[in-house]
């Protein structure tokens, strides 16, 4: 699989590392493009493959299979568009685009030219996860009723990214969008939600802390929080903490990937910590594994003609979480009059 990678910033670094530790297993690595030549640049030489400062040359020279677009969310549009019709496939960073139309006018070209696409949900795929979702998979604890599962820092991300400080939408779109997805990954589709969201730091355009609740068509209810603001005992970034009782028993996933379980009365503690890998750094490297192990499922299901668990529909579902958070946070009462209307009744 020939990859071409658009977008050369901070996080893509990460993509760099994973696609080049994966060379063994297939994958080969032909190009990167940044609008910001010397960025591209600077990866080209770490990386050994021509640079390009625009994404369509570099699909035109190197005639990847599939670009790997780790940009800001408002070009991914029109890259996937670009690579759709050149008949490129196409993964994107989550959130797959800036607003639920943009989402729809992704689907009508990736339909259109039934390319390869799926969305960089990198999550779902981290070590302690994937084990917890072993775990309810084979109803160690029965049928899931509740969970809650929580991504709060006082990290500031905003000083590896700083345009997130202009972002008017910042927490649903950078984070939230990863814990809505291990909400539908963790405890299937979801029927209801609602959503209070706060801007705590003056210095941003949009809001840094989301609470939601979810009912799911299981029946199961998970309250889904995230928050940049949250000064905590013991700061976990960037780990996600994830509780969940099921039927006969629960499970806890606590600070460094240790995931505790209690089953029909027996309770045990496992070490599903990620791996560090020789390009990783603690505490990245939980995300950075992540990373890799996504990279490695999207050449397989490539190599092997499939698709990606995030493929368009599973990713629209996402995004539609939400889409729906942020409308259920603008929603407000209907205004009462200071004098009632007087009726006799």
């Amino acid at each position: 699989m020939r990859i071409g990678l658009i977008g050369c910033g901070w996080y893509a670094q990460n993509h760099l590392h994973a696609w080049r530790q994966l060379a063994a297993e297939g994958a080969s690595l032909v190009g990167v493009a940044d609008t910001v030549m010397e960025k591209a640049r600077r990866a080209s030489e770490a990386f050994g493959v021509p640079a390009f400062s625009a994404a369509d040359a570099l699909i035109d020279e190197m005639r990847p299979d599939i670009v790997d677009i780790v940009t800001t969310v408002g070009s991914h549009r029109e890259l996937v568009g670009l690579a759709a019709r050149r008949g490129v496939g196409a993964i994107v960073q989550k959130p797959m685009a800036s607003d639920w139309t943009e989402c729809l006018a992704i689907a009508a070209d990736v339909n259109r030219c039934g390319i390869f696409f799926g969305v960089h949900e990198n999550f779902r795929f981290q070590a302690p996860i994937l084990r917890l979702r072993q775990l309810l998979t084979n109803e160690i604890i029965g049928s899931p009723s509740f969970a809650r599962i929580s991504f709060r820092t006082a990290f500031d991300t905003t000083e590896l990214q700083p345009y997130l400080r202009r972002e008017k939408k910042f927490i649903l779109m950078d984070i939230g969008v990863h814990v809505l997805d291990l909400a539908r990954f963790l405890l299937g589709e979801v029927a209801r939600l609602t959503c209070e969201t706060q801007k705590r730091r003056s210095d941003l355009a949009g809001e840094d802390t989301a609470t939601m609740m979810l009912r799911h068509e299981s029946d199961a209810v998970s309250v889904v929080e995230c928050s940049f603001s949250a000064h905590r005992i013991q700061d976990a970034f960037p780990e996600t903490m994830i509780e969940v009782e099921g039927a006969f028993g629960c499970i806890r996933l606590r600070e460094g990937g240790m995931i505790d379980v209690k089953s029909r009365g027996i309770v045990w503690t496992e070490d599903a910590s990620a791996p560090l890998l020789p390009w990783s750094e603690r505490p990245l490297h939980i995300t950075q594994e992540s990373v890799l192990s996504f990279n490695r499922h999207i050449l397989q299901r490539y190599t092997a003609g499939g698709t990606p668990d995030t493929h368009l529909i599973d990713s629209l579902r996402t995004f539609a979480l939400v889409d729906a958070a942020y409308r259920s946070a603008q929603s407000l009462l209907p205004t009462i009059p200071e004098t009632p209307p007087y009726s006799p009744e």
